[in-house]
């Protein structure tokens, strides 16, 4: 294993402490319990929006704490995680009066501890789930993953929010967007956890891997290598058959990369993708491109699609000033 690295015990606190001088005009972070959450105040009734999960994925979730988006997020270690004390510190300090909306990545240990939290905090609280990975089947015993949807999850029930959106609207907000997005992802190479030291699993260089999630875990299948192309068109077919979008439907395209995988390749990946919308009659009118839903030094990307209207499409374009996505300001 080669990473720069101090220290595998001090690795979480020195590159949080690192991500907050880096953008110390957007946000602070509070050591302990671990937390990052906005600088600048609030309007009071503004709904505050809280995600969080292991480490691991940068940007998502820290990147995304700011205006139009996250009010905290709430770190793990790489890949566990955070604790319930951690959401309930986040949340204490970033209610403003409206509530708090809690916007989970649908895993285990994260659905457990922000659950514990919400039973225990003394505000009006909801929970949206998300779950947009179709590699798993929705009957699935431990239901969907949250994968690179909960990026688009975030943004546009944060311009809500921040266009002071009550919290039901709100979590009925994410429910909605949660259930036009889909996405698939394929893995080159598996990652390296610092405290494991060598790569998840093993994979041939001659084999890709399906449907992968985004903790280094295997995919439902791994196969002979294909070109890009073939690879496009097996995320993408999956993809269709869940959302079934309609000919002229509008639709915001994100091809994610989970860390090794350059720019090149993903801008490759986006044509690709667009060709096999297009072909269907979809109007695609957003897109976003690069490493957002990251599995540390993992090669691979994913692709997600999220059916549009009109007030999604205007909340998408809505102000956003993030240390990982920012327009409009």
């Amino acid at each position: 294993m080669k990473k720069f690295i101090n220290s595998v015990d001090t690795l979480l606190d020195e590159s949080l402490s690192g991500f907050a001088m880096a953008h110390a005009d957007i946000v602070r972070f509070n050591k302990e319990p671990h937390f990052i959450s906005r600088l600048a105040p609030t309007q009071s009734g503004k709904v505050a929006l809280i995600s969080g999960g292991g480490s691991g994925h940068e940007p998502l979730h820290s990147g995304f704490v700011g205006h139009g988006m996250l009010d905290a997020a709430c770190p793990g270690q790489i890949f566990t995680s955070p604790t319930p004390d951690q959401m309930m510190a986040a949340a204490q300090a970033v209610e403003n009066g409206g509530g708090v909306l809690f916007i989970v990545k649908n895993y285990a240990g994260d659905v457990m501890n922000f659950e514990m939290a919400a039973e225990m905090i003394d505000c009006s609280n909801a929970t949206v789930l998300v779950n947009d990975d179709v590699s798993l089947p929705k009957n699935h015993s431990t239901g969907r993953r949250g994968v690179a949807g909960t990026l688009i999850v975030e943004k546009i029930v944060g311009a809500s929010a921040e266009n002071g959106k009550d919290l039901a609207a709100c979590k009925a907000l994410g429910e909605r967007v949660n259930e036009a997005t889909a996405s698939m992802g394929v893995a080159m190479t598996s990652c390296t956890v610092p405290a494991l030291g060598k790569p998840t699993f093993t994979i041939n260089d001659d084999e890709i891997e399906m449907g992968v999630g985004i903790h280094g875990e295997r995919g439902h299948e791994t196969i002979p290598i294909k070109s890009a192309t073939e690879i496009v068109e097996q995320l993408s077919t999956a993809i269709e058959e869940e959302l079934k979008p309609k000919k002229n439907q509008p639709v915001l395209l994100h091809i994610n990369g989970f860390g090794a995988t350059p720019l090149i390749e993903l801008h490759l990946i986006y044509n690709l993708a667009a060709q096999f919308w297009q072909k269907r009659g979809v109007d695609i009118r957003r897109s976003l491109v690069g490493n957002y839903t990251t599995s540390l030094d993992m090669a691979g990307c994913s692709i997600t699609l999220t059916l549009l209207d009109e007030e999604l499409l205007k909340l998408w374009d809505a102000p956003v000033h993030t240390a990982a996505l920012r327009w409009g300001m």
